[in-house]
């Protein structure tokens, strides 16, 4: 990963006190942090989610990826509300010279496909606007989780905050996942109540990426008290991270399918309202799927 200090367990600031299924969000501790580029080492598998990054595809900042160690990462979906974007609205500019058409329409299209499901807009950046910019230099399928606006330590420039999608993302699920990690979300299998859903086959995982299968803690994420959703796009594949080609997650319900990236599933479509659109409380500012 290239990211100094990811932090994922900052986001866990937004889970609420009840317990809460799976989906969450993670929101990171309000303390100050620093995103650093990230060196992209080769995909595993061929699966581009699958990189260096945090969980294979999450760009995290020093102040999360410290808040998960601590929390030991049982949970979902992060506590905290610092990483949600401000009024609902995502500003966001696509460096076009990275794309072809089709790719940019894809893009466009996952966009459409979350704002017509949820009360969020999306709106094209302008001048000096911290916006994430989704762009297809550097290979793999990565994002930064939640709202991150930052700044290095030894200057006043302003790190930006990136969505990045190579030739191999370009599926529409695959782009609405990288999207959701970009909105707060983080993966559906690192949930504090998994093993009640899936068992992790750690003989099969390969050596190295077995933090990829850590979880969150109820203190780190919130599920908002949506069920564990074996459909969700942000759930792994059940061969994830393999060394040898046989599961590394087995569901231990029979007849379910898990590491759809075919679109949003209603559970994330709840979650996803839960988290932008009611006003609560209590309610979390952001995802950590």
């Amino acid at each position: 990963m290239i990211l100094s200090g990811v932090i994922v367990v900052v986001y866990a600031i937004f889970v609420s006190a009840a317990p809460v299924a799976q989906n969450s969000i993670l929101v990171e501790i309000e303390e100050e942090y620093n995103d650093v580029p990230a060196t992209v080492l080769p995909s595993v598998n061929g699966d581009d989610e699958q990189g260096s990054f945090f969980e294979g595809d999450m760009l995290l900042t020093s102040a999360q990826h410290q808040a998960i160690q601590h929390a030991k990462l049982e949970r979902n979906g992060l506590k905290g509300s610092t990483k949600r974007w401000p009024n609902r609205t995502v500003l966001y500019h696509i460096v076009e010279e990275d794309f072809d058409d089709k790719e940019i329409m894809m893009i466009e299209e996952a966009i459409k496909d979350i704002a017509n499901k949820s009360c969020l807009k999306f709106r094209k950046k302008e001048k000096d606007e911290h916006a994430v910019t989704i762009q297809g230099s550097a290979n793999g399928c990565f994002s930064n989780v939640g709202y991150s606006p930052t700044t290095s330590d030894d200057s006043d420039e302003e790190i930006t905050q990136v969505l990045n999608l190579s030739k191999g993302c370009f599926k529409h699920g695959t782009v609405v996942h990288e999207m959701l990690h970009t909105l707060g979300f983080y993966h559906m299998q690192s949930t504090f109540d998994r093993d009640e859903y899936v068992e992790i086959v750690w003989e099969n995982i390969r050596s190295g990426t077995e933090h990829n299968f850590a979880k969150y803690t109820v203190d780190t994420v919130t599920d908002f008290g949506v069920p564990y959703d074996y459909g969700s796009v942000m759930h792994y594949p059940e061969k994830a991270f393999s060394k040898n080609g046989n599961r590394t997650i087995i569901p231990l319900k029979e007849g379910v399918t898990i590491g759809q990236r075919n679109g949003l599933s209603e559970s994330d479509i709840q979650k996803l309202n839960r988290m932008y659109c009611e006003e609560s409380e209590t309610a979390p500012v952001s995802y950590m799927e």
